[in-house]
C-alpha cells in the first residue's frame, strides 16, 4: 500500500504498515500470525496454493499438521481450492481435538500457583456460573467455541474473539470476525466493541473470557508437559520508558558501559534498526544472528515531538553520545507554533503518534469540522472523544477554528530531523513523499547513537548503507560533522535513490556515493572489490523491511518469515562476509 490519499478515510488505511502500534492506545497482544506445532505458519502463506493437493502438501510437509486430520479437513471442504479454508479447517479441527473435557475448567489445581495469584482472584462470588452456563462455554461442539479457538491460535485476544463473535452474528466467518477486530483496533476505541452493549451481556462476556482463558492456559500445559515459565521469561521485553541505555532528556539512569559478547567485536561497527513492537520471538532471533548483541529500544518521542518506537543492535560504544544542535522541538506546540492558537483545551496531546506513510482524507476533516460546528462552546465528551481519537490516529493538528488537517510532508521532514525539502521536488509526488518519509530513521534518535564515531573517525568514515530509504544515517553522520569518504549506498527505490543522489550534490559532499538497487545482488565478489579499493567498511547501517512484522499488519505479518521482512538475513549475510574479509585482511 503506497499510503495515496482518496476521498474516503476508510479507502487510505495505511495502518503501521511499516510502523507499529502505539503501546498506549491498544495493547500488542495480538497477531494474525497462526501458531503450528514444529513451524510458524500464516494466513498468507497459503494463498499461492492453487490446489486441495498442493494444500494438503504444504499442511502436512511445511506446517507439520497430522496427515488424517488435513485429509478430514480436505474432505470436509469438498473440492474446493480455497487454502485459507482448508487451513481454517484444520485449526479448528485441532482445536477440537486439544479441547478439555467440561468438567476440567473449573479443575483449578492444574493451574500454577502464579497463574493461580493473578487469576482465580478475579474470579468473585459475582462471577459463579452454574452448570449449565459452565457446559455451554466449554463444550468445544458449540460453533462460537470454534471460532474462539481459531481465533486465539491466530493470537486475537479471547475478549476481542468474543465479542466479535457477538457483534457480528452467528453466521459471521472467521474472515468478518477478524476484518471486525481490525477495525476496532484501527479506531482505538472501546465504543467500537461496547457501543450498546447491555451491563449484563459485559458481564456475561467478562466471565467467559476468564473461563477460556483458564481453558487455554491448562491446554498449553497438556500440549507441553510441565508449563516452563522460564520460556516466556527469557523473551526480550520492552523498556518503560524506552529510553535505551539512557537519554540525556529522558529520565533514568544513564548506561555508560555494556560487555559485548566477542564474535560482536569489530571491525566494522555495524547499527541495524526495526519495529520495536515486532511479533514474539522476532527480536529474540535478530539478537542470536547479530552476535547475541541485546537490543537498544528508543522511543524517539523522547528526542523530539513524535513517537517512532524502535529498537537498534549495535556494537558501537555507548560512553561520551551527544545530542544534535540545535535540539529538536520537543512538543507539538514547539514544533508548530501556529497551531497553538486554535488548539483546544479539551485536547490534551503535547506529543503526535508515530508518523505514517500516509494521511487521513479530506472527507474525515471535514466530518470534524461539521461536528464541532454545531456547538457554540466546547462539545460534549462524546464528540470530543471521537474527534481526538480522529486525531490520533492520523496526526491530525489544529489549523483554524473547527478545523484539523494533516500534517504537510515538509513538517514531517522537520520532526524527523531531515532538512527542509530533503523529499521534495525531482519529479516526486506528494504520495511518494509521505510514503518515504514514514518508513526513514529519525535522525536526532539515529545521530545520538552515531555520535560517539566522531572522534573515533575523524578523518572520515567509510560507510556500507544497507536499505538506506532517503538516507537518514547519511544525514545524521553529516550533521555530526563526520566526513563520508566512501558510501556504497544499497536501495531497490529508484525515488529514494534519487532523494539521497540530489542530497548528496546539494550538500556538497567530496566522497564517492556508490549505488546498489538489489541487496541479494550485493555477493562477496562485489564487497571484495569495494574493500580492495577503498580498505574496508568502517560501519555497516540499515533496517530491513518491517513489513511483516508491523503490529497492524495483519494479513501478512510473518515475522522474519515474511516476503519483506525476510531481507534481514541479507543483512546479517553481508555483515558476516564484511567481518570475515576484514578479519582476514
Amino acid at each position: 500500500m503506497d499510503g495515496n490519499a482518496s476521498n474516503d478515510e476508510s479507502c487510505n488505511i495505511d495502518w503501521d504498515t511499516d510502523d507499529e502500534r502505539e503501546i498506549g492506545n491498544f495493547p500488542p497482544s495480538s497477531s494474525s500470525s497462526f501458531s503450528v506445532p514444529n513451524g510458524d505458519v500464516n494466513a498468507g502463506s497459503g494463498e499461492g496454493c492453487s490446489s486441495a493437493g498442493s494444500a494438503k502438501y504444504r499442511l502436512i510437509h511445511d506446517m507439520k499438521f497430522p496427515e488424517e486430520l488435513v485429509i478430514k479437513a480436505i474432505e470436509q471442504n469438498g473440492e474446493t481450492e480455497d487454502f485459507e479454508s482448508i487451513l481454517e479447517t484444520v485449526l479448528v479441527l485441532q482445536a477440537l481435538e486439544n479441547s478439555p473435557e467440561p468438567q476440567q475448567v473449573v479443575d483449578s489445581d492444574q493451574c500454577s500457583s502464579a497463574y493461580d495469584d493473578g487469576f482465580l482472584d478475579g474470579l468473585s462470588d459475582s462471577d459463579s456460573w452454574c452448570a449449565s452456563e459452565i457446559a455451554d462455554t466449554t463444550n468445544s461442539s458449540s460453533l462460537d467455541d470454534k471460532r474462539v479457538l481459531a481465533l486465539t491460535n491466530m493470537e486475537y485476544s479471547i475478549e476481542e474473539a468474543l465479542i466479535a463473535i457477538d457483534r457480528c452474528g452467528p453466521e459471521a466467518s472467521i474472515a468478518e470476525l477478524t476484518d471486525f477486530i481490525t477495525a476496532a483496533q484501527m479506531a482505538k476505541t472501546d465504543d467500537t466493541f461496547f457501543r450498546e452493549l447491555p451491563d449484563e451481556s459485559k458481564k456475561h462476556l467478562e466471565r467467559k473470557r476468564k473461563l477460556y482463558e483458564l481453558e487455554l492456559l491448562k491446554k498449553k500445559k497438556r500440549g507441553r508437559g510441565a508449563y516452563d515459565a522460564a520460556e516466556d521469561n527469557d523473551t526480550i521485553r520492552l523498556p518503560i520508558p524506552m529510553v535505551g541505555f539512557g537519554l540525556p532528556t529522558a529520565e533514568g539512569s544513564l548506561v555508560i558501559h555494556r560487555n559485548l559478547p566477542e564474535a560482536a567485536i569489530g571491525p566494522p561497527y555495524f547499527y541495524y534498526e526495526n519495529v520495536a513492537l515486532a511479533p514474539k520471538g522476532v527480536w529474540d532471533t535478530i539478537s542470536r544472528f547479530l552476535y547475541d548483541v541485546q537490543p537498544e529500544f528508543v522511543d524517539s518521542k523522547h528526542l523530539c515531538a513524535a513517537a517512532r518506537k524502535r529498537g537498534y543492535v549495535h556494537n558501537l560504544p555507548i560512553d561520551n553520545r551527544f545530542m544534535l544542535v540545535p535540539l529538536p522541538p520537543r512538543t507539538i506546540h514547539d514544533a508548530l507554533p501556529m497551531t497553538k492558537r486554535w488548539w483546544p483545551a479539551w485536547d490534551t496531546r503535547t506529543k503526535l503518534n508515530c508518523l505514517q506513510t500516509c494521511i487521513g482524507s479530506a472527507r474525515l476533516t471535514d466530518r470534524i469540522r461539521k461536528a464541532l460546528e454545531k456547538y457554540e462552546d466546547d462539545p460534549p465528551e462524546s464528540v470530543q472523544k471521537y474527534v481526538i481519537d480522529q486525531c490520533k490516529k492520523w496526526n491530525f493538528v489544529w489549523v483554524g477554528r473547527n478545523k484539523v488537517a494533516p500534517l504537510e510532508c515538509d513538517e514531517v521532514e522537520m520532526l524527523l530531523g531531515f532538512p527542509k525539502n530533503h523529499t521534495r521536488g525531482g519529479g516526486i509526488s506528494r504520495t511518494d513523499r509521505y510514503k518515504s518519509l514514514g518508513n526513514s530513521f529519525q535522525v536526532d534518535t539515529v545521530a545520538y547513537h552515531l555520535s560517539v564515531l566522531r572522534d573515533l573517525f575523524p578523518g572520515g568514515i567509510n560507510m556500507l548503507s544497507l536499505f538506506s530509504g532517503i538516507g537518514g544515517a547519511e544525514v545524521a553522520l553529516h550533521r555530526l560533522g563526520i566526513r563520508l569518504k566512501n558510501v556504497v549506498s544499497v536501495e531497490i527505490s529508484e525515488v529514494n535513490r534519487n532523494i539521497v543522489r540530489s542530497w548528496w550534490e546539494q550538500t556538497n559532499q567530496k566522497g564517492t556515493l556508490i549505488h546498489i538497487a538489489d541487496v541479494q545482488k550485493l555477493n562477496a565478489d562485489r564487497l571484495e572489490h569495494y574493500m580492495a579499493s577503498f580498505g574496508g567498511f568502517d560501519l555497516i547501517v540499515g533496517g530491513s523491511p518491517c513489513n511483516n512484522l508491523a503490529g497492524s499488519n495483519r494479513h501478512h505479518r510473518d515475522g522474519l518469515e515474511g516476503e519483506h521482512s525476510s531481507l534481514f538475513y541479507d543483512y546479517f549475510r553481508i555483515l558476516d562476509l564484511v567481518k570475515c574479509m576484514m578479519s582476514r585482511r
